[in-house]
């Protein structure tokens, strides 16, 4: 069963950059990674009539002194959020109990980290509820209601700011300071359609972006959100369903059109359609890695897909069951609902993000999680 079903200033541009993309460049894909399994975390029911599957992955805030140090978090419609230690996690290889556990009211759409000991869900009632996870199975320590009952489907955290964003299916994004009581809103973003995603940059700039079911995406300064959007992106033919900021100038936005779209947003312009992954009903999930340009995505196929920026086609398209024998089984098992519906990228720490020593998450609608490493080829020995 899907966890999240269809529904039908002064930023720098590319030009000037040297981590510009070279946008007359000839697509033909180059694979300049090695990825391999690094953990798999098998679902944890046992149950036909049971679902575990997965609507969100997160990690924590790094710390400088260790590569691994991250702590890795799923959530979705089991109303559990689980929390793993990222690097014990890949030393075990196959774990299957987390490290904390923490069951909630309703079924989960989104999980985002605040900081390193708390974390907040965002569920299909509404409310937004912040833990704190040194505290046995996790404490309930804030919690918001202001989306009149209607589902959550996305949450953030500002690094600009002390703000926190959600978006709903009442056709609005919420801005609000956590620090403060859980009933003061600091600006709420009406819109025609819901609001399926919303991100703050994490590069630390002034920016906040929503994909909505009204095929856009929208750009706003968080400084002046009552002015209404700095840019409007429009090219994609279904609801947007994934908006994610890639540096530069640049965002990623994602469509239930089956497309992943690179933005000069300054400009308004679509640099690059990303194609090949299935996405026609439902989300799949997807996530950028800032630091080396690779831009991951499930599929209603039921595998992981990598893009690179620089080119329209993946790069690494990987199975995410134990064997893919056939075209037809793919079909059947798209047939059958399942599919990978998250993905995310561990962002490493500091500018060089841990040495282009990669981490992919991604899990699927029967409740597996798997981790994947990745390498540059120059790199191995």
């Amino acid at each position: 069963m899907n966890p999240r079903r269809d529904l039908t200033t002064s930023q720098p541009s590319l030009a000037g950059q040297n981590e510009q993309l070279d946008l007359q460049e000839e697509e033909v894909p180059r694979l300049e990674w090695d990825f391999s399994l690094l953990a798999s975390i098998p679902s944890s029911s046992s149950s036909l009539l049971a679902s575990d599957s997965i609507g969100s992955i997160a990690f924590s805030p790094c710390n400088d002194n260790s590569t691994y140090d991250s702590l890795l978090a799923t959530a979705g419609i089991a109303r559990k959020i689980r929390v793993y230690h990222l690097g014990s996690l890949i030393k075990c290889v196959v774990q299957s109990q987390p490290s904390v556990s923490i069951c909630t009211p309703a079924k989960l759409s989104s999980v985002r980290f605040r900081s390193r000991n708390v974390i907040a869900a965002g569920d299909y009632d509404g409310v937004v509820t912040e833990y704190d996870i040194t505290r046995g199975c996790g404490t309930a320590m804030y919690e918001r209601d202001e989306h009149g009952g209607r589902r959550i489907w996305s949450i953030d955290y500002s690094s600009y700011t002390s703000l926190a964003a959600s978006g709903s299916d009442d056709c609005t994004a919420h801005l609000w300071d956590p620090r403060a009581n859980s009933d003061t809103l600091h600006e709420t973003i009406p819109f025609t359609s819901p609001v399926c995603c919303v991100e703050f940059d994490p590069s630390g700039n002034p920016f906040f972006a929503t994909g909505c079911a009204d095929k856009k995406a929208y750009v706003y300064d968080v400084r002046m959100v009552r002015q209404g959007p700095v840019k409007v992106l429009e090219r994609h033919t279904r609801a947007v369903t994934y908006v994610r900021f890639a540096g530069h100038g640049r965002l990623v936005s994602s469509g239930a059109d089956g497309q992943h779209m690179l933005w000069d947003w300054s400009n308004g312009q679509c640099v690059r359609e990303y194609t090949g992954h299935m996405s026609s009903r439902s989300f799949v999930g997807m996530g950028v890695w800032m630091h080396n340009g690779l831009v991951a995505s499930g599929s209603e196929s039921n595998e992981v897909f990598v893009y690179d920026l620089r080119w329209g086609r993946p790069v690494w398209v990987q199975g995410f069951a134990e064997h893919v024998d056939s075209t037809s089984e793919v079909h059947e098992r798209r047939r059958n609902g399942g599919f990978v519906s998250a993905v995310s990228w561990w962002q490493g720490t500091g500018d060089r993000a841990g040495d282009d020593n990669g981490v992919l998450v991604a899990g699927g609608t029967d409740g597996v999680v798997k981790v994947f490493g990745c390498k540059r080829k120059e790199q191995i020995e």
